[in-house]
Formats: C-alpha cells, structure tokens, sequence
C-alpha cells in the first residue's frame, strides 16, 4: 500500500498480494536447550556436539536461546514485530525419547502451550515435525539408512498432529532432507557424521519415504483445510560459461542438489540422469521398493523453499571427484563464491533468488511456493547504545525480498515469506559462532536486542511491501 509520505518523495512501492504470509524462523535443538528436562531424550545432535572436534569451540545445544523456558517473552517479542506467522519445530525426542513407543506428555505439553500463546497473539503457528534432531536410539540401529526410521517417524508425525492438529493448520514433514542424508552421512560435517556417499543416497530415499508416509498419515487425520506440505534447500547452480562442458557441468549440480529430491515429491521419480551419474558408485537404488515413489508423491498443498546462496560450478577431468557432499559428483568443480560475501562466506545474490522461484513455481506443476528460510549471518555486535545496527543482513533482506516481489511479477506463485531466523542460535557445526538473527541473543545473559533488520521486516509486514529503490524501509 502507498502511503501520503511515499507519494511525497515520490518512491516508487512494491506491494504484495493481500494474503501473503509475513514471519520468521527457528528450529528446535538450534534455540530450546533444556536438553534433558522433562524427559527429553538425547538426539543424533546431543550425541554429535558432545564428540570432540565435530562443533566449533566444543558449543553444545544447551542452554542455546533457552526458548523452553523463554517462549512466553519470544512470542510477546513476534507480536512486537508485527509477525503473522512462526515456523517452528518440534523435537522428536521430547515426544518419544526413545523413538518410538511410549509418548512423553511433558513435551506435547510444551507445544501446546507455546502454541496457543502463538494463537493468542494472533500469529498463525507452522509446524515442521523433523528439523535434524533424531532421536540417538533410532540412530543406534543405523538412523536414515534404515528403512523402519522412516515408519516411525510416520508414527510420530501422527501422535503431533492428532494433539496440535485442532489448532495448526500449516504442516510441514521434513526441513532440508538434502542436508540430513548428504551432510549427516555424506561428507559427515553434520550428525550423525558418517561419511559414506551410498549410505547418504540411501539415507535421502527414506527421508522421503518418511515424508511420504508421514504426509499420508496426517491426511488420514487432517480436515480438508489443513495444508501440508516439504521444505527443501535449493540453489540457483551457475556455469563458468555458455559451452556444452559448462552446461554439463551444471546439470550435474543441478541434479544432485535440487532434482534428487523435487523431482520423486512432484511425482517425477529419481531423475534418469541422476541415476547415470550416481551409478560409480554402485546400486544405492536396491532400497527402494515397489510403492515407494507413489508414497513419496503423495500430494501436498505447498513446497518449503530454503535459499540463501548461489553456487558457481566449471568443468574439470571427467575423473575428478570434488570435496563435498555431492554423493556421486565427477567432473566438476565447485567455484568460490564472489562479490559480497556473509560471515559464513556465501554468495550475496538476489538475482539468483528471483531465477530460482520462476524456475521452481514453473517446475512444480501448479504447487505454490513458500520461502520458509532466507537469511544471513553477520558478526553482530551491541552498540553503547544497546542497538545492533546490522546494516548488511538489513540490505540481504531488502534485497531479498524484493526478488521475491520480482520472481512474483514474472508470474511465481510464492506465497510467503519467512526470515530466517528469528533469534541468533545454535549454527550447528558451527556452534554460536555465526549470527543469523534479526534479534541478537546474548548467550550468557539470554538478553534479547532487536537489530535493525528486524525493524525493517516489521516495516515492510506492516506496509505489506517496501520502496523498490534504497534500504530505508
């Protein structure tokens, strides 16, 4: 909406659809602490940033953002931004310790609670049942390589629903189950920490089966307005050129990072080439089994896009096998980044967001788009003022927001956004080292300060928009 003030300046606005979602995002290990309280039990991350050497500095998940405890004060500081929806998650081994079996009331009972505080304020509550944290037990008998996790994690979706589903109407399965097979069992740089590229293949395959199983379930349960839905990470793959070997070269990427796991959710099964490639390695593909894709293609009501970088890909030595969690990746190279970068070195660039949301809302056959992750980590410091001016997460968000607004006119069916994440966290790997939040968190106080980029959402939720020109918003 134009307001007198714009008119005055004569700024130009880029206004939104009247029912487009406005938010933010968290996950539960990266903010809850409180990891054995009311018989929680331990998860593959417990166990993982307990090892010495897998996370920055020895940082654990407790006490993190002691949201646990906080979440009354967290949602009083949403409703002070203005936000109209949270995005949270749901730790699986507060529900059943052990994985399966028995449930533990104390930690539904959390989630209630934090729900109906969310419903209070008027803030519609997303839920995603799996966002990394398995339980250790299920682990034990070998995690996502095993078919059963996917059966119990079907199990567990459906004892959430059955006790928030009178109030959450927005589901999601799984967040990232690309970075749960190829960083838990690829590369290793993530829990569980195996490194094996056919046991990371296989991993992704029951990751989708348990998203397809667990999306049957909760239909089973659901009333025809619930909306369920996958959250998958994306990335706008660039070539070094316009020859075929470039073209090749991101195809290869292409396949292994967006097409592996899109394709089978939209019905389309593992893509041929995907298969071509992977084929060195040996038959990873003897897990699946007859019904399985048709599981996986169970219908949903939106995709979950996750982007916050692009990646530069070349040619090499067709024998080459770059470092990295491409299970089955040859004869390319991954480029580095260039321009601005985030504190964690990744690519600035909102032209490759506004390419990926035409590419994906062309792709999905008719399914709308939900940004449900787009941020950027900065070292951010509290001035003697006690405000955090993070000038250059609030220009990542203006600029991505407005490729948003851009991917929408060129006819995307996007139809919301969610700032990842609301609170400095646990940056898994790498502890608390990368801040990402647009509320900086002092961990040893748990102090909460709005930064700036903050303001800016809350500016541009209550407009519904924001000047197509400058970061004043």
């Amino acid at each position: 909406m134009t307001t007198d003030s714009d008119v005055e300046v004569g700024r130009e606005v880029l206004t939104f659809p009247p029912d487009f979602l406005w938010g933010a995002a968290t996950a539960a290990f990266q903010i809850e602490g409180s990891t054995t309280a009311d018989g929680r039990g331990a998860s593959i991350w417990d166990t993982f940033a307990a090892t010495p050497g897998k996370v920055l500095a020895g940082d654990t998940g407790d006490p993190a953002c002691d949201h646990y405890n906080r979440y009354a004060s967290d949602v009083e500081l949403m409703k002070s931004l203005g936000l109209a929806s949270y995005r949270f998650s749901v730790a699986w081994p507060r529900i059943q310790p052990s994985g399966s079996g028995a449930v533990e009331e104390r930690g539904l009972a959390f989630y209630d609670r934090l729900v109906d505080s969310l419903l209070e304020k008027d803030i519609q509550p997303l839920v995603t049942l799996y966002h990394w944290d398995l339980p250790q037990v299920l682990e034990d008998f070998g995690g996502w390589r095993n078919r059963d996790t996917a059966y119990r994690f079907a199990e567990y979706a459906a004892i959430v629903h059955e006790r928030l589903g009178d109030r959450v109407q927005a589901w999601t399965t799984l967040n990232e189950p690309w970075v749960s097979a190829f960083l838990g069992y690829g590369n290793g740089i993530h829990a569980p920490g195996v490194t094996d590229a056919v046991a990371s293949l296989q991993a992704a395959h029951h990751l989708l089966l348990a998203h397809g199983l667990a999306t049957q379930a909760l239909r089973a349960q659901a009333p025809d307005s619930h909306r369920l839905s996958i959250v998958l990470n994306f990335s706008t793959i660039w070539g070094d050129g316009d020859s075929e070997a470039s073209r090749e070269a991101v195809r290869k990427v292409d396949g292994l990072q967006n097409r592996i796991l899109l394709d089978p959710v939209l019905g389309r099964g593992y893509p041929l080439d995907v298969l071509q490639d992977t084929t060195w390695l040996g038959d990873w593909t003897n897990v699946v089994r007859d019904g399985d894709m048709e599981t996986i293609a169970t219908p949903i009501d939106w995709i979950g896009v996750n982007y916050y970088n692009p990646t530069r890909v070349a040619p090499a030595d067709p024998g080459h096998v770059p470092a990295g969690p491409h299970a089955g990746l040859r004869g390319v190279t991954i480029e580095p980044p260039r321009g601005e970068l985030t504190g964690f070195g990744w690519e600035q660039n909102a032209d490759a967001f506004t390419e990926l949301l035409v590419r994906l809302s062309r792709d999905a056959g008719g399914v709308p788009l939900v940004v449900t992750e787009n941020g950027s980590a900065f070292p951010d410091v509290v001035d003697a003022a006690g405000r955090v001016n993070d000038v250059q997460r609030t220009k990542y968000l203006v600029d991505h927001v407005r490729a948003v607004h851009r991917a929408i006119s060129e006819g995307a069916d996007v139809r919301g956004y969610l700032a990842w994440s609301l609170l400095d966290n646990f940056e898994w790997a790498a502890g608390y080292s990368q801040r990402f939040g647009i509320v900086h968190v002092d961990f040893e106080t748990q102090q909460r300060t709005v930064k700036e980029s903050a303001v800016a959402l809350s500016r541009i939720i209550g407009q519904n928009g924001l000047p197509a020109r400058g970061y004043t918003v």
